[in-house]
């Protein structure tokens, strides 16, 4: 990676999920080295206030935020337009952070709404982020993708529910695109985290039992940092990476060489011993 803080200057690049956490963390890397970034997510506050601190991070940068439902096909495809639009029309850069989980548990005692939710935050969001944010890069001559996916699309983690498999569905979705995208010049990427501090997952890195079961499965001992997401997310929107397409790639501190983490001290309480096992009334 290149040290010089100037050389994304001027390359236009949207954040989907921007307003904290991982998505955050991206968009201040590539405002730090010059990009012209424009953040989405679904509070404006909370959007407002992520700008107000890149900026106070670094007075040149340019940033700005739209509120955005990522599930909104309409919604995204005016997020894409309006970050084009800050460049002259250019549209360089997309990393699709936005996401989350609503559906845990025994897969026999899934509940369909929050399954379906979680694939349509998960997955559907970030196919639209591709879809729109795309063809924008292919009009302007090419760009780069990146969907920030997880350890679990491939790791097991018992009873995480929809979240694994939409996961799954990203990086398929992301090899995909980078065959279809590659003579237009557009590269696609997923990025893998495993267990990285952010408010999301607070209830986890706080400490307990579920926190030991990460530990004891992660190589490097220390949970990951927004930061060490976003340092590969810049580096595969960069010049750096003009050779690399189609991949997905684990940021983890090597928890993917081992097992995912147990929940089963969390959601026992809720489901019972017999209930994770797959038992259910009839």
């Amino acid at each position: 990676m290149t040290d010089d803080p100037t050389s994304l200057r001027g390359l236009g690049a949207l954040v989907t999920g921007g307003g904290s956490g991982i998505g955050l963390a991206v968009a201040d890397r590539l405002a730090a080295d010059g990009a012209v970034v424009t953040i989405c997510g679904r509070s404006q506050e909370r959007l407002d206030a992520a700008v107000a601190a890149i900026v106070e991070r670094h007075p040149d940068a340019q940033v700005a935020g739209r509120s955005t439902d990522v599930t909104d096909e309409e919604a995204v495809a005016a997020a894409v337009a309006l970050a084009a639009e800050r460049t002259g029309g250019r549209l360089g850069a997309v990393v699709a952070s936005a996401g989350g989980s609503e559906s845990i548990g025994p897969v026999t005692q899934l509940e369909v709404g929050a399954w379906e939710r979680t694939i349509a935050l998960n997955l559907t969001g970030t196919m639209l982020a591709l879809k729109h944010g795309a063809a924008a890069m292919v009009r302007g001559g090419g760009g780069s993708f990146v969907a920030i996916s997880s350890i679990a699309s491939r790791t097991s983690h018992p009873w995480f529910g929809a979240y694994g498999p939409s996961k799954a569905g990203i990086d398929q979705l992301c090899r995909q695109a980078a065959d279809e995208l590659g003579p237009s010049d557009v590269r696609v990427n997923a990025i893998c985290p495993g267990l990285i501090r952010t408010d999301l997952v607070s209830f986890i890195t706080e400490g307990g039992e579920v926190l030991d079961s990460y530990e004891q499965n992660t190589p490097l001992n220390r949970i990951g940092e927004p930061d060490d997401v976003a340092n590969l997310a810049r580096f595969l929107v960069g010049p750096e990476s003009t050779w690399i397409t189609g991949q997905c790639i684990n940021v983890d501190g090597g928890h993917s060489l081992r097992r995912g983490p147990s929940l089963a001290s969390a959601i026992e309480p809720l489901f019972g011993a017999d209930g994770l096992r797959g038992v259910v009334a009839r």
